[in-house]
């Protein structure tokens, strides 16, 4: 007979198994915790982004006069000598952004090539700038291949025009600038910027030159409140003519090109255009967003949306 100091006990597979299932408890609290505090971060990174944009579209303001345009009209005729025909918004804020080496890309490459901006020599049109892109979808951290053998860079940044894409009644409107004066609804009650990723097949979300619905830019740069679509508009098939709002969206749907939406959990940051930049929930912003879309609709809506 041995010692029975020196005797063993081990463990009985229920044991095992009541250990096995707190630690997967654990680790599954753990994962949990994590993803709130990356989602947390991105939203944070996110918010910077938008405010950071803002500040440079009032910088723009103050030295120009005016916001940028949304979009410029193209093609450059002897009729429309117009200089940077498809460019957006984003592209002229670039030397308030820091980023002047990729601004004298595009002035380079419209000095080369007014009526092409897709394809080289605007090398601009291929270069991801980080600032444009939320961190909850990181693909517009690299340059995406997209139809027609097209190598783009991404935005998650889109310019509101207005209610749609045929009433640009917006701040940042195709083929036209707008004062801040002119937003007679008040800059603490007016959309600028919103979010919506981009396609899953990267035709729509372009930041650099686009030609969008119909050669206004919208669905790449630009969105209305309530966007439509236009018939003629690819790679959409099946999607109805709209009118499309504020809510939860995907990217296996091409139809969610057409609204505001975003990657993070029950809304989507927005930028006034007073500078400010607030979260706003999908059950708010249905009822809410259109209205705060247009710069002198007159609607009575309280800008502090949950």
């Amino acid at each position: 007979m041995g010692d029975p100091k020196l005797s063993r006990h081990g463990f009985s597979l229920i044991e095992l198994l009541v250990v096995i299932s707190i630690l997967s408890v654990l680790l599954a609290l753990l994962l949990g915790a994590v993803s709130r505090v990356r989602g947390s971060a991105q939203s944070l990174e996110c918010q910077n982004n938008l405010k950071q944009i803002g500040l440079a579209l009032h910088n723009f303001a103050g030295s120009k006069g005016a916001l940028p345009m949304g979009h410029h009209n193209g093609p450059h005729t002897q009729e429309n000598p117009e200089p940077f025909p498809y460019l957006g918004w984003q592209a002229p804020l670039l030397p308030y952004l820091e980023q002047e080496g990729i601004y004298r890309m595009v002035l380079d490459g419209y000095e080369s090539s007014k009526n092409n901006p897709f394809q080289l020599p605007h090398l601009a049109m291929r270069i991801p700038v980080k600032g444009f892109v939320c961190p909850s979808d990181t693909r517009g951290y690299q340059t995406q291949k997209t139809h027609m053998d097209l190598r783009v860079g991404l935005t998650s940044y889109l310019g509101v025009l207005g209610t749609d894409f045929t009433k640009p009644d917006g701040v940042l409107v195709p083929n036209r600038v707008v004062r801040l004066a002119e937003i007679l609804d008040g800059t603490s009650n007016t959309l600028m910027v919103g979010e919506r990723p981009p396609s899953q097949d990267f035709w729509y979300g372009w930041w650099y030159a686009s030609y969008g619905q119909e050669g206004t830019g919208s669905a790449d740069m630009l969105l209305g409140v309530r966007e439509i679509r236009a018939p003629p508009t690819p790679y959409v098939e099946g999607c109805g003519p709209g009118p499309y709002v504020f809510g939860p969206g995907n990217l296996k749907t091409p139809c969610h090109v057409f609204h505001f939406w975003s990657n993070h959990s029950s809304g989507g940051h927005f930028l006034f255009a007073d500078g400010s930049v607030k979260f706003v929930s999908y059950q708010a912003g249905e009822r809410t967003v259109p209205a705060l879309g247009t710069i002198s609709g007159g609607e009575l809506v309280s800008p502090d949306l949950p």
